[in-house]
């Protein structure tokens, strides 16, 4: 068998639309900038597209090597840079629920909330991850993890901040999951879907449908990844992510063949060894998987 990385993704602004990649340098916190920013509304509660779905239409921009302004844009309005404020551990933190966790984020401004505020039609503000922030992966999912599977990795780290995505700092796709899931909705006559609806920072070639539920992480030279959750879905796939416009055949469809006690299950969550300085992943890259047994 086969099984490489088919593509890459990553999400500057929470619930806003993706960047595709065809290389990135990531670290233990997940891809280069993915969810470093995230919007909370008037009462700072963070939102996502579950609530506003037009935010799927709201395109961050990052320069090549991430060492530029953040820029914003959205049908109908002007574009947006982002002279990030970027912050001191002495700036002025803004206490963040994200779903059970507690974290801080630096507000970047009226400038901003405003544009934002204008396209969404609902008051809010844009935060940053503050420097002072350290938010961890499920420590008990990942030491669960640790404890099964020693013999893979037995110095795995215990411990895997990151910013503002919802639990932890990967989420993995297969395409051949997908492959399976637009079967079952065009023999419904439904229409396909992307894999963009399911926001992935790794996607996944060469598996068989939901093989992915079966293997406890993958290898790519010095990277051990740990797949330490399959990832229950919200509504958020049945979000066409071009015109932000829901219908729920895909989460209809999906709960026919993926309902688990755990929830609709599609994707698995993941956290990595071997990326404390900085490694590499590329479009094509071979990927070694480590079965579950």
């Amino acid at each position: 068998m086969t099984l490489n990385i088919l593509s890459l993704h990553s999400y500057p602004v929470k619930s806003c639309a993706g960047i595709t990649h065809d290389q990135v340098r990531i670290d233990r916190g997940g891809l280069p900038m993915d969810r470093q920013w995230v919007i909370v509304d008037e009462y700072g509660i963070f939102m996502t597209q579950r609530t506003y779905a037009r935010m799927a239409l709201v395109r961050p921009g990052l320069p090549e090597g991430n060492d530029g302004p953040l820029t914003l844009d959205a049908p109908g309005m002007p574009g947006f840079t982002l002279e990030s404020r970027g912050g001191s551990p002495d700036s002025p933190a803004v206490p963040v629920r994200i779903w059970a966790a507690d974290t801080l984020g630096l507000d970047e401004g009226d400038e901003v909330a405003q544009w934002l505020g204008r396209f969404l039609n609902v008051r809010c503000r844009l935060l940053r991850v503050h420097p002072k922030a350290r938010r961890l992966a499920s420590p008990d999912h990942v030491n669960a993890w640790r404890e099964r599977h020693a013999d893979l990795a037995a110095d795995f780290p215990a411990s895997h901040p990151f910013a503002f995505a919802d639990g932890f700092p990967f989420l993995v796709t297969s395409q051949g999951s997908l492959d399976e899931l637009n079967r079952r909705l065009t023999a419904q006559g439904q229409p396909a879907v992307p894999m963009n609806r399911f926001r992935p920072n790794i996607v996944l070639d060469g598996l068989e449908p939901y093989e992915e539920d079966y293997l406890s992480g993958l290898r790519s030279g010095p990277l051990t990844f740990a797949f330490v959750k399959r990832c229950a879905r919200c509504p958020i796939p049945n979000i066409d992510q071009e015109t932000a416009i829901s219908a729920p055949a895909t989460g209809q469809v999906l709960a026919q063949h993926r309902q688990f006690p755990e929830g609709v299950l599609f994707g698995v969550n993941a956290v990595v060894q071997g990326a404390d300085h900085g490694a590499w992943l590329k479009v094509g890259d071979a990927l070694e998987p480590e079965y579950d047994l």
